[in-house]
């Protein structure tokens, strides 16, 4: 039987993940891929955490597999206050904490609470690809703000919010990923933090900063947060890139005013993030040694970074740019004038290398000439065969 449906007009924004389109073929056997944006958990301590399980179940399974808290066990909320200590985020109240069932989650609460259909949300151009997906999906008018190699332009963020205010539009806030961003691994500067906040201080506009990869620095370096510098600041973290993905578990900062709110909005949607996954989370970072665990992943995925940055250096032909990643896991590419990155990716289907085309970073079809590369889930060889066959694409 054919069922008709009558849609919401919202839904005609939602789009397809540009990295879950590439999905499939990125796991055809002989396949170089440079796709997804995925941890390399063979660093993890999987016996131990085989047996934590085991116990959590076994001794407070009634708990673990309950309901809980909405805002999430007391004692996570804590031990996320000390990791973002160690990740430049300092003077954070566990009572400003709210465990969210990923960041992604985060943001979409966050969006639902901030912004009206039409409002305008300003984004770095490029962005990840998943706020726009809940952006787009809350009917809002993304504006992408120019970065150069040191992160979004402060003047040119003051030109976009001049700009949308000219237009009569209400700003909702300003997305941002300070910290090796996705797609592009610029790292923003001290001086443009400082800036960026005093702009939106000035101008009232919100800040939602994203960082989930801020502690993935390369020469352990940490910048201080924009949280930091302004306690109004909403911050986005998570546990996805440092720890595990499939857990789903992020976490909010804000005030407490703003968490009742998003307490009541995550009750008609998720509910909570899931308590045996969270105590899973509190186990590895109270019980385990993740710090060695995470700087065995920061040292791979340097190494990583460095071959694939040698690798277009030694292969890419003439015209054609890209970032140098001090952290994270990506590099972003600029074609010659008149290059499709799209139609690069078809044809590098055909030679057994898939990356992801710059457009998925865009809401506005920017980014044909870009294209992004993730290392940290590609062997160091396999990353010199895939620059090689990119490079004969591009030739």
């Amino acid at each position: 039987m054919e069922h008709r449906y009558t849609y919401a007009d919202r839904a005609e924004f939602f789009r397809p993940s540009p990295v879950r389109s590439v999905w499939d073929v990125s796991m055809q056997p002989g396949m170089i891929s440079f796709a997804g944006g995925n941890p390399d958990l063979s660093i993890l301590p999987l016996d131990e955490l085989g047996k934590a399980a085991q116990r959590i179940i076994t001794e407070r399974g009634t708990d673990a597999l309950q309901y809980g808290a909405g805002a999430g066990l007391p004692s996570l909320r804590t031990k996320f206050t000390e990791l973002m200590e160690s990740g430049g985020v300092h003077d954070i109240d566990a009572d400003d904490v709210m465990v969210t069932p990923g960041s992604q989650m985060g943001i979409n609460l966050t969006t639902t609470l901030l912004c009206n259909p039409h409002d305008v949300i300003l984004a770095e151009g490029p962005t990840y690809v998943g706020a726009i997906g809940s952006f787009l999906g809350h009917e809002a008018d993304i504006r992408h703000v120019m970065c150069d190699d040191d992160g979004l332009v402060p003047e040119a963020l003051i030109e976009a919010i001049q700009k949308a205010r000219a237009d009569g539009k209400r700003i909702a806030f300003l997305y941002t990923i300070p910290n090796f961003s996705n797609p592009t691994g610029i790292r923003l500067s001290v001086e443009r933090r400082q800036q960026i906040v005093e702009i939106c201080r000035t101008e009232g506009v919100q800040i939602v900063e994203d960082d989930p990869y801020g502690i993935l620095s390369f020469d352990g370096t940490m910048l201080p947060s924009m949280r930091s510098m302004d306690d109004s600041v909403i911050y986005l973290g998570s546990v996805s890139k440092i720890f595990s993905p499939g857990l789903r578990i992020g976490w909010t900062v804000a005030p407490p005013e703003f968490h009742q709110r998003m307490l009541l909005a995550s009750e008609a949607s998720a509910l909570m993030a899931g308590v045996l996954s969270q105590e899973l989370t509190y186990e590895y970072l109270e019980h385990m040694d993740w710090r060695t665990h995470v700087q065995s992943g920061i040292s791979r995925y340097k190494a990583r970074a460095e071959a694939l940055v040698a690798g277009l250096e030694e292969t890419m032909p003439e015209g054609v740019t890209w970032t140098t990643p001090k952290g994270g896991f990506f590099t972003w590419l600029t074609l010659p004038e008149g290059t499709d990155s799209d139609e690069v990716l078809a044809k590098a289907i055909e030679k057994k290398v898939v990356f992801i085309s710059g457009p998925g970073f865009f809401a506005d079809g920017q980014g044909k000439r870009n294209l992004r590369l993730s290392y940290s889930r590609v062997s160091e060889d396999d990353i010199r065969e895939g620059t090689s066959r990119l490079a004969e694409v591009l030739s």
